[in-house]
């Protein structure tokens, strides 16, 4: 069976593939479960549950929708464990993402939070948008001089 590429999608991104499934974001999240995997680490999915636990969304989603969400997350992501630690971000919240795709090899991080995007490329994993992300899975590489 051939290998499928490994991706770290941020929480921004994965609430508004949830909120909107056929908004960018949805499209770049529901092909990367279908073409490859995505990447979920403990404190990943523990900002994601208190976000989704924001009084402000409670207006779009019922309190159930998001428990399936979730539970249905967990079982189509692979738990990685973190393996090291950094802090290189301008926000410290988010080396989380940074420490998940180095420990499980990420292809790529999804994001729309220019904190990450502004790094470009950490250790040679790109850090891109989600229209980005859905060229690269047509094109099967990154433009490595390009800024994304």
């Amino acid at each position: 069976m051939k290998d499928r590429k490994r991706y770290v999608f941020d929480t921004n991104v994965i609430v508004s593939a949830l909120l909107f499934k056929q908004s960018t974001p949805g499209q770049a999240f529901h092909t990367a479960l279908d073409h490859g995997s995505i990447l979920i680490s403990w404190p990943t999915l523990k900002e994601l549950v208190e976000v989704l636990n924001r009084k402000k969304f409670d207006r779009y989603l019922l309190q159930e929708e998001k428990e399936c969400f979730l539970d249905t997350l967990v079982q189509e992501t692979i738990l990685i464990e973190i393996t090291e630690n950094v802090s290189i971000c301008r926000d410290p919240k988010d080396n989380k993402f940074l420490e998940l795709a180095i420990s499980g090899d990420a292809a790529c991080i999804v994001s729309g939070d220019n904190d990450l995007l502004d790094i470009g490329y950490f250790r040679g994993t790109p850090i891109i948008k989600p229209d980005k992300f859905l060229v690269y899975l047509i094109a099967g590489t990154f433009e490595q001089n390009e800024r994304y």
